[in-house]
């Protein structure tokens, strides 16, 4: 009896340890099938004589010209000088003006006590900030015409094409009256400070280029209490001008011309070299008419004799001569048209760079 309950255990027991062992061994082999059966994978075509197809970078326009002046990477020369972030004009009493660009201004014609702040303040309470949709409309085609007052322009017959421009700059002194034939009579944008100023028609922008904190001052003055006569000199006491109309270029655009593009020749530029590059970063096409010599070699304006001719060339504060190689690189890079094509000038360096 005690034998057969010993065998009957034993048997037990080899049951148990058969029946583990063939479990153990059944999922070893599952797990090896799943490690080795690798999902089966799709050869990739072989292409035959296949080229990538290069797409050309589209290049980014600034307005809708068949040409742009501030597109990018036409010319590296001025690409090196041009700064699209520069603010050309003031547009209210607070807008912040470089610290270092706002003491070399200052520097430049000492005149006056009093700050920046303070002087702007009482500006804009008598001028409009100008309009941002104006100056920069959108999706636009902005042909700009920067009339200088050389007496090249005598003969010229660029009246007619001259005012065709959509934006007319002229500066100081300037008269159409009796010239209209060479010169045009639109003008849409008068250049001035208040030793050069004159009474505009209406509808005209009186763009004031102060050298020196009383110029702001002047123009408060002269559309308004007229307190102001003199600065360094006798000044209009009164100006005829719309204060809706007003653009005051920024004085740190005047230390921005200096560095970048007359390049400190000069103590600063002069009031033709600040409209031209005002022009370029207000226009999309710019023509310059009557900046340099006439076809004698003299320096003078169309409207007047002056047997001195190039008395006030050399100055000691503009560098002519180095404004006129800029105005001549502008041209050739394609970036301003310049009229007349062929002058004759008087500087040698000059005659020899357009040979």
């Amino acid at each position: 009896m005690l034998l057969k309950r010993k065998l009957c255990i034993a048997a037990s027991f080899c049951g148990v340890v058969f029946f583990m062992f063939a479990t153990h061994t059944i999922q070893k082999n599952s797990v090896l099938n799943v490690q080795m059966e690798a999902p089966p994978t799709t050869p990739r075509p072989q292409l035959k004589n296949h080229t990538r197809v290069q797409t050309p970078p589209v290049r980014r326009r600034t307005c809708s010209c068949s040409t742009c002046i501030s597109d990018p990477g036409e010319s590296d020369w001025f690409d090196r000088r041009y700064d699209s972030s520069q603010h050309p004009y003031l547009t209210n009493q607070d807008q912040p003006i470089d610290p270092t660009a706002l003491k070399w201004w200052l520097a430049l014609q000492r005149s006056v006590d009093g700050t920046m702040e303070e002087v702007m303040r009482k500006m804009f309470s008598v001028i409009s900030p100008p309009p941002g949709e104006e100056l920069n409309p959108a999706g636009r085609c902005r042909t700009c015409a920067v009339v200088g007052n050389s007496g090249n322009l005598r003969d010229s017959k660029y009246g007619e094409l001259i005012d065709a421009h959509s934006i007319v700059f002229r500066m100081n002194k300037a008269t159409t009256v009796g010239f209209e034939r060479d010169v045009g009579n639109k003008t849409t944008h008068h250049f001035m400070y208040p030793e050069s100023a004159v009474d505009l028609q209406p509808g005209v922008h009186l763009v004031l280029l102060p050298f020196k904190l009383r110029d702001l001052q002047w123009v408060t003055s002269a559309l308004s209490t007229g307190e102001i006569k003199t600065t360094y000199t006798r000044v209009k006491e009164r100006v005829q001008a719309e204060k809706d109309k007003i653009i005051v270029v920024n004085p740190g655009f005047f230390k921005y011309t200096h560095d970048h593009w007359t390049e400190h020749h000069g103590r600063y530029p002069s009031t033709g070299m600040l409209a031209i590059v005002f022009a370029l970063h207000l226009c999309d096409e710019v023509s310059v008419f009557g900046y340099g010599a006439d076809l004698q070699g003299n320096w003078h304006h169309y409207w007047e004799e002056n047997r001195y001719a190039g008395a006030f060339r050399k100055t000691g504060v503009h560098d002519a001569d180095f404004e006129s190689k800029i105005i001549q690189t502008l041209n050739s890079e394609r970036k301003i048209k310049l009229y007349p094509q062929t002058e004759k000038l008087s500087d040698p360096e000059l005659r020899e760079r357009n040979e």
